[in-house]
């Protein structure tokens, strides 16, 4: 009940994610997806590095894939940042965890992506929680988590669909996630306010793992009409620190399935509030006021975020 009590929160969510297409209107297609890189002179690295991990009868396999293949260009830059010279100076399993990161189940045609989140084939750690993609499609075209552009779309293959992008998807932190959504864009702004004195970015850029529970620009709105505040720098640093710190929680990777009707979650802050799935998940805070959640389960590297639709007030 819990399962589908999540995944009809999620279709009435505003994050529209995408999903994979089912279409086959075209001839078949003989070569897979490692037969798609290996005949591209510019995905030559992504088959280099796909051989070091031991990734190639993955994708040679009959289970259908989205891959985002970064061109040698991405890579070339992605080595020069890492301050190596091949893919093979990489530490295996970190590279074998941003390749998949770069794969997503199913075959998902351009023509079937939308704006929203979706999940990568790469977990976290040694959970069955897998990490997020930011995906957004517009005039412009696709962009993944606010920076890798989909430059040549839709090269078929007969296990999914190749997608060629210009920069290798880096594996986002909670932190890096709230950056790529726009939607998340005032919560950044208050936890970057120099004159809170705490150096929010750095703690939750940590090893974690953190539960956050990110209000959207919507619910920042709210609430500084429920509290007549002009804006966001009206409300001063002791209350905004104390707010903050009631969105985290520090030390657990919370999942939206492990959620229970009346649990109680102790905040990073020290206060609690009280989960709620009857006709809906939401969250009452200490002043019983009530928020939905209205997204779950963006994973990254070092936790997990839900988004909500009114910010939680501790006492």
């Amino acid at each position: 009940m819990k399962q589908s009590l999540f995944l009809f929160l999620l279709s009435i969510s505003f994050f529209v994610g995408f999903s994979a297409c089912t279409e086959d209107d075209d001839a078949p297609v003989e070569q897979t997806i490692v037969g798609v890189a290996q005949g591209n002179a510019n995905l030559s690295i992504l088959v280099e590095a796909l051989t070091y991990t031991d990734l190639v009868s993955v994708l040679n396999g009959n289970d259908q894939y989205t891959v985002f293949a970064p061109t040698n260009a991405a890579f070339t830059a992605l080595l020069t940042t890492l301050g190596v010279s091949k893919v093979t100076d990489v530490n295996k399993a970190t590279l074998k965890s941003i390749l998949l990161y770069h794969v997503v189940s199913g075959e998902v045609k351009s023509s079937a992506i939308t704006t929203g989140y979706v999940k990568s084939v790469s977990p976290f750690g040694t959970t069955t929680s897998n990490l997020s993609l930011y995906v957004v499609k517009d005039a412009s075209g696709v962009t993944i988590n606010n920076g890798a552009k989909v430059t040549t779309a839709d090269v078929e293959a007969s296990n999914g669909v190749v997608h060629v992008v210009d920069k290798v998807i880096t594996i986002p932190n909670v932190v890096n996630h709230a950056l790529n959504n726009p939607n998340f864009s005032t919560l950044v702004a208050a936890l970057t306010r120099t004159d809170l004195l705490v150096d929010y970015v750095s703690i939750l850029s940590g090893v974690g793992p953190f539960t956050v529970f990110a209000p959207t620009n919507a619910a920042f709105t709210a609430l500084l009409t429920e509290l007549g505040a002009a804006n966001l720098n009206a409300i001063d640093a002791n209350t905004l620190n104390n707010v903050l710190q009631y969105h985290v929680v520090s030390g657990a990777n919370v999942v939206s399935s492990s959620l229970t009707n009346g649990q109680m979650v102790t905040t990073f802050q020290g206060q609690k509030f009280t989960i709620g799935l009857t006709g809906g998940a939401k969250i009452t805070d200490a002043n019983n006021r009530v928020s939905n959640i209205v997204v779950v389960d963006v994973q990254g590297s070092n936790g997990i975020i839900h988004a909500i639709d009114k910010v939680l007030l501790p006492l």
